[in-house]
């Protein structure tokens, strides 16, 4: 959606950490923890849960075929771990 500009993943030697740039201006952003799995039935529940509305925001999952967005997931027809919103 051009969000991101740039993502590194940093080992630790531990949990690891993800760095995100952002290129476009957003006005709010959270980290849901702990990660608690979603499946593809349950992501169109979470997200009227926690986004303001249907139309604006996004969820970011970790899926078997990556990092992407609550529709990308919805489309591929996978479920995952929740990471965030935006």
């Amino acid at each position: 959606h051009g969000y991101i500009g740039d993502l590194e993943i940093v080992d630790d030697h531990r949990a690891g950490k993800v760095v995100v740039d952002l290129v476009g201006r957003i006005n709010k952003c959270g980290v849901i923890s702990p990660r608690f799995d979603v499946t593809i039935g349950g992501i169109e529940q979470l997200a009227s849960n926690i986004l303001p509305s249907r139309q604006f925001g996004h969820l970011v999952l970790t899926t078997p075929y990556g990092i992407m967005d609550h529709e990308e997931a919805r489309r591929k027809h996978t479920g995952g771990k929740i990471v965030g919103f935006f």
